[in-house]
């Protein structure tokens, strides 16, 4: 490598989540000077554990899983291990209006001809989970939303509606704009098996946290060279043939490359030049889907862990009881709509749980509205009709100078912790590679 000067480096990474530490580590071990700017205070990005409610809160990604192989193998690299959500003894949900109660398999049952019948297709259009292109077939659904296809299969209206709380649960987003095509990606790096996709969604944690799992990223890239400024908003971004230029408010910084890992719902606040190529500007102003609402809360009474959920639009339509405590029950719950729930207004959320739990006792609540987090905007990527084929390639591309990597742009698990880590490595390993050629 090439020695450079204080404000220059071999790559400028934009983002300090599970992407940019992961980019920043290998590309600091393969040699490069790397500097990392982040504008938060913190590591971490939509992951943040912190202690609310008298424990350890996930306020932002949370579960993975063994069928979820890069953060799988980061687990397995620095030795941390994972804890179990506990066993549901009682189960809620909904039909025909009417509240249902049993055991888990109750539930799992009740989804299962409408979730079954959605996911018939999916290794026909999605034979490789982690390679979304290979059926180039699978383009030719991208004009459907979840809706679309729900109402396309021959279900009860019961099922259907099932279904659809279902789903607007795994987009945290209203499946009238969902990807058909996003659904079945999720549904094909589970080999097509819904049960065990929503196992991954929602059944195992970092053991202490996934700031334990950053924290050990994050400290091999530092002492390998990686450097990190705190508190910088990146401005601008300039690429030419000559290098790249990031712009914040009180530096201009000069590279090589730069790898953006923003959110898409945040990309948009840069100043790019050249601006960016038309696919990803669309995916830009497009959006995705996932703009929900996630909640932590106390509820008095009965420990016994339950799972709950309602019907798609209601503010909270998903509650599962995480954390026995003494006097009662830690539960996290989701909806589809960051506006229809006010999530620091203690009635509001205590109206939200008592349509899925009539007689619960909200005793304390917390949470952080990434949907209006400058940073984020979003809460997990989850796309809209038209990304797969119109956008998405051109992302996980990028140019020459300017990469992305994230979970926005995962070719597999995308919206979690593993799609960043998974983008970030086959970013890094590209521009690595493309460094030796040249």
């Amino acid at each position: 490598m090439s020695t450079l000067q204080d404000d220059e480096f071999d790559t400028i990474i934009i983002g300090a989540g599970f992407a940019g530490l992961t980019a920043a580590r290998d590309l600091a071990q393969a040699g490069q000077q790397v500097l990392v700017v982040e504008a938060r205070d913190r590591i971490g990005g939509r992951t943040w554990h912190e202690s609310r409610l008298g424990t350890g809160l996930e306020l932002g990604g949370t579960w993975v899983h063994w069928t979820q192989p890069y953060v799988w193998r980061e687990l397995n690299h620095y030795g941390i291990g994972t804890v179990p959500s506990p066993e549901f003894a009682t189960a809620i949900w909904f039909e025909d209006g009417e509240r249902r109660v049993g055991d888990f398999n109750d539930l799992l049952q009740a989804l299962d001809p409408a979730c079954t019948a959605f996911a018939a297709d999916t290794r026909i259009y999605f034979p490789q989970g982690f390679e979304p292109f290979t059926n180039p077939e699978a383009g030719e659904l991208d004009h459907l939303t979840v809706d679309d296809r729900i109402n396309e299969l021959d279900l009860t209206e019961a099922q259907r509606n099932l279904l659809r709380s279902f789903w607007s649960l795994n987009f945290n987003g209203s499946t009238a704009v969902g990807a058909y095509t996003q659904a079945l990606r999720w549904l094909a790096v589970a080999n097509g098996d819904w049960k065990i996709m929503w196992e991954a969604c929602a059944s195992f944690k970092v053991d202490g946290g996934t700031g334990r799992l950053a924290d050990a990223i994050f400290e091999d890239a530092a002492h390998n060279g990686a450097r990190f400024d705190f508190g910088e908003k990146v401005n601008a971004v300039e690429t030419s043939s000559a290098g790249a230029i990031v712009i914040t408010p009180s530096h201009t910084y000069r590279s090589d490359h730069v790898i953006s890992t923003v959110p898409l719902h945040t990309l948009g606040a840069i100043r790019f030049s050249p601006e960016l190529d038309a696919p990803v500007y669309g995916a830009v102003e497009r959006g995705q889907t996932g703009l929900g609402t996630k909640v932590w809360v106390k509820i008095l009474g009965d420990p016994t862990p339950f799972v709950a959920l309602g019907e798609a639009d209601w503010p909270l339509n998903f509650l599962q009881g995480e954390y026995p405590v003494d006097g009662g029950i830690i539960a996290v719950g989701f909806g589809p709509d960051a506006h229809a729930l006010d999530i620091e207004d203690g009635d509001d959320v205590a109206a939200a749980v008592r349509r899925l739990l009539p007689d619960a006792e909200v005793a304390a609540f917390t949470g952080h509205d990434w949907v209006s987090d400058e940073f984020a905007g979003e809460t997990w990527a989850m796309h809209a009709v038209g990304h797969f084929t119109e956008s998405m390639s051109a992302i996980v591309e990028g140019r020459e100078r300017l990469r992305f990597a994230g979970a926005d742009v995962a070719l597999g698990w995308g919206g979690f912790i593993d799609g960043a880590i998974e983008s970030a490595t086959q970013q890094a390993h590209r521009l690595l590679s493309d460094e030796v050629a040249s």
